[in-house]
């Protein structure tokens, strides 16, 4: 977008960032609800934000959608900062870059906190940190946020070593299952399966410790849905129903939502499409009674809803060689999530054109969803793209297939 435009500087200048976001929106041809899935925010909220006109505005909210916007940061108030320092110290500086970005954007919140110096003041520090990293995942490579969220981790472990009473080491034990949960994440997308499996049998671990069924069950279906995606639908099923056990029957509606996608994520790695198609029906049934204007309850940071039931049935339809699954639901599933997530997506769909017959659709999408990987330097989603290229076997590829294996040839991330 040309930041130059009369309109965009006008409203920059006028101190009116809601509109910078809005026509930044609108050029790109996202829709509110888009931009709030990406961004942790409902659609209401972001239609506020953009009528809000000249005034004071959340830190938080302005980082994590001018990130996913691309919108220069003194567009909307936000200082800029040079990433990279000229002695060839690049990543030392950017590191330091992520650190500020999570603690401007925890501060508007610090003064509603506990004293600081206190147990409950340091454990509220500590989460809000780990909230603020898990919102940075959707716009920054996970590369350049392993290492922060590492050093987070580490600190988290050395306020927990020093806790004294019980409820304290508690409290803390349950932010180190997120933090760890969240490095799993990272892991995942880099594509280190070992680390991500130990981050999130760690999670787990702490959860438990913590004494909290519902985020031992989160953590559980965390990597229930980690395994499925891998392929191990059996033991991906097996964690599903263990997160289920910690609940109980008087379970929130979007943790069955939620899981019931997991679990069907689980038969198709399995080869069960009737146990794939029943476990949808009951995700979108339970993500129907779900408000679209309701926070999600902790620890889920981002909503739930009937188009990431959308998204799973593209990937089970993906899995089983479903093109009429994945090319029903193409529309809906690629209107959530960030840009990498919509990525994967997006690979999804074209594995369904693939099963199609459709070649050339194919490796046209796929090709974009490269263009995403790269930008991000994701090893999930680069590997999901040369899976996608497997499934083709053809003694004479066609121009676009031989293009996008150049493009592959030599990327190593």
């Amino acid at each position: 977008m040309n930041w130059k435009v009369p309109a965009v500087r006008e409203a920059s200048r006028n101190g009116d960032y809601g509109r910078v976001i809005e026509l930044a929106r609108k050029h790109v041809r996202m829709s509110q609800r888009q931009l709030g899935e990406a961004c942790g925010l409902s659609q209401s909220a972001v239609s506020r934000l953009e009528k809000k006109g000249p005034g004071s505005y959340g830190t938080e909210v302005l980082s994590a959608v001018a990130a996913h916007l691309a919108i220069p940061p003194h567009m909307v108030g936000l200082a800029g900062r040079q990433h990279v320092f000229r002695d060839g110290h690049g990543q030392v500086e950017r590191r330091g870059f992520l650190g500020g970005v999570a603690a401007a954007a925890a501060a508007p919140f610090l003064g509603a906190l506990p004293d600081p110096g206190s147990a409950g003041g340091q454990a509220a520090a500590l989460r809000l940190t780990t909230s603020t990293f898990r919102r940075l995942d959707s716009s920054t490579p996970s590369r350049d946020l392993n290492e922060s969220v590492q050093t987070h981790i580490r600190l988290v472990q050395t306020v927990s070593r020093d806790a004294g009473s019980g409820e304290a080491r508690s409290r803390l034990a349950s932010i180190g299952s997120e933090a760890a949960s969240l490095a799993g994440w990272l892991a995942w997308d880099m594509g280190d399966h070992g680390s991500a499996r130990s981050w999130y049998g760690s999670a787990i671990r702490a959860a438990r410790s913590a004494g909290d069924p519902l985020l031992t069950a989160y953590q559980a279906g965390s990597l229930a849905q980690f395994e499925a995606h891998a392929g191990n639908g059996a033991q991906a099923l097996n964690l599903a129903q263990n997160a289920r056990r910690c609940l109980g029957h008087d379970r929130p509606v979007v943790a069955d939502a939620w899981l019931s996608s997991v679990e069907a994520l689980a038969h198709a790695a399995e080869g069960d499409r009737r146990g794939a198609d029943r476990a949808l029906i009951r995700s979108r049934a339970m993500a129907e009674k779900l408000s679209p204007s309701d926070s999600p309850p902790w620890p889920w940071v981002f909503p739930f809803d009937s188009a990431k039931v959308a998204a799973a049935r593209v990937t089970c339809g993906a899995r089983l060689g479903l093109a009429d699954w994945v090319l029903a639901d193409d529309t809906q599933a690629l209107g959530t999530g960030s840009a990498k997530q919509r990525a994967l997506v997006v690979l999804d769909v074209a594995a369904g054109h693939l099963a199609g017959g459709r070649v050339e659709a194919a490796f046209a999408l796929a090709s974009r969803a490269v263009d995403t990987g790269l930008q991000y330097r994701s090893g999930r989603i680069i590997e999901r793209a040369r899976r996608v290229r497997r499934s083709l076997s053809l003694t004479s590829p066609p121009k676009v297939v031989r293009d996008f294996d150049e493009r592959l040839h030599d990327v190593y991330l």
